[in-house]
C-alpha cells in the first residue's frame, strides 16, 4: 500500500518555474514506478512524465520535453517534478501516481494516486 501527497503548486507567471513534490508513505515506495499526470477543467487527465523505480529511466510527454524534469529520492520517499518555462496551457491540477513494475503512460495503469495540487500559469 502506498499513500501519496502532492505539494508545491501555486500561481506563477508565464516563463516561471515551480517544483512539485510527491511524498509517499509505505516501505515499498522504492519498488514502484511513479508518474505525474495533469487535468485541466473540462479535459481528460493526461500523462506528463514518469520515472522508473530506480530513477534510471524517465519518459516525458512531448508537450513538456525540455521544460519539465521528473526525479525521485527513494531515501526520502519523495518524487519531484521540476517545471520550467511554464505556459498558460500548463494550468491544471497535477497528480502523482504510483504503480508496480514498469513505467506506463495511461492513467488507468496506475493504482495509487495523490489528491492533486493546483498549478496556475498567468499570461
Amino acid at each position: 500500500q502506498v499513500q501519496l501527497v502532492e505539494s508545491g503548486g501555486g500561481l506563477v507567471q508565464t516563463g516561471g518555474s515551480l517544483r512539485l513534490s510527491c511524498a509517499a508513505s509505505g516501505r515499498t515506495f522504492s519498488t514502484y514506478a511513479m508518474g505525474w499526470f495533469r487535468q485541466a477543467p473540462g479535459k481528460e487527465r493526461e500523462f506528463v512524465a514518469a520515472i522508473s523505480w530506480s530513477g534510471g529511466t524517465t519518459y516525458d510527454a512531448d508537450s513538456v520535453k525540455g521544460r519539465f524534469t521528473i526525479s525521485r529520492d527513494n531515501a526520502k520517499n519523495t518524487g519531484y517534478l521540476q517545471m520550467n518555462s511554464l505556459k498558460p496551457e500548463d494550468t491544471a491540477v497535477y497528480y502523482c501516481a504510483a504503480r508496480n513494475l514498469v513505467i506506463k503512460t495511461t492513467p488507468s495503469e496506475y493504482k495509487y494516486w495523490g489528491q492533486g495540487t493546483q498549478v496556475t500559469v498567468s499570461s
